[in-house]
């Protein structure tokens, strides 16, 4: 075969092989979606669209795919859906945005979010999620954007959350988180209010004098 036959066959075989696993990444990707939308009801339907015979899910509604194909947002808030949250979403390591917010979504926040390198924005506010808030949050490390406010979060405000130097808006207030408020790194620009109606929340901590996890046995 001739020098310029054998670069070519090359190349599309290389393309062959880039196409190849895009399609298996969004195919992976597909699957963890899917696997959520399993474990939400959805009475209006609103993931009618999230059809796990397609290749791709970049065709579903609520769903925002780069140009390669991977999931960079789910906008699912004020959707009436219930049900919970799955460690499959820890998969999605292209997300930037999920958007749960305003809706009955139950049980816990999967420490599996801590593997979401990308994510800007994690919006689950005004839902009915219970548990601790997990501390592999702490490696999120583009986050901007944290609204947990108007769940039924318990115990301490991780302070793994305070290395996240990119970290604008943290929001807990209407829980019932128990400690301090820390108030450090990018705790030091948020408001006072957005901590409020945690009734076993004490703070903020005054420079090491007052016991991190005071109150919160």
């Amino acid at each position: 075969m001739e020098p310029q036959s054998l670069f070519f066959s090359f190349l599309f075989c290389f393309s062959l092989t880039l196409t190849a696993v895009h399609l298996a990444a969004a195919n992976s990707e597909g699957d963890a979606l899917y696997t959520l939308k399993r474990s939400l009801s959805d009475p209006d339907n609103v993931l009618q669209s999230w059809d796990p015979t397609l290749v791709s899910p970049c065709t579903w509604f609520h769903v925002t795919c780069n140009q390669d194909n991977r999931v960079t947002r789910v906008d699912l808030g004020n959707s009436n859906l219930s049900g919970h949250l799955v460690p499959e979403l820890g998969k999605l390591e292209h997300l930037q945005y999920l958007e749960l917010y305003k809706n009955n979504i139950q049980g816990t926040i999967p420490l599996e979010l801590g593997n979401l390198k990308s994510l800007v924005s994690l919006d689950l506010y005004n839902n009915n999620i219970s548990g601790t808030i997990p501390p592999s949050l702490g490696k999120l490390k583009n986050l901007v954007f944290l609204r947990l406010n108007d769940n039924r979060l318990t115990g301490p405000i991780p302070k793994e959350l305070v290395g996240i130097s990119s970290l604008k808006v943290v929001d807990v207030s209407n829980n019932n988180l128990c400690g301090t408020i820390p108030t450090s790194g990018p705790f030091e620009h948020i408001p006072l209010n957005n901590f409020e109606n945690n009734p076993r929340l004490e703070g903020p901590e005054l420079l090491g004098l007052v016991s991190y996890d005071t109150n919160c046995s």
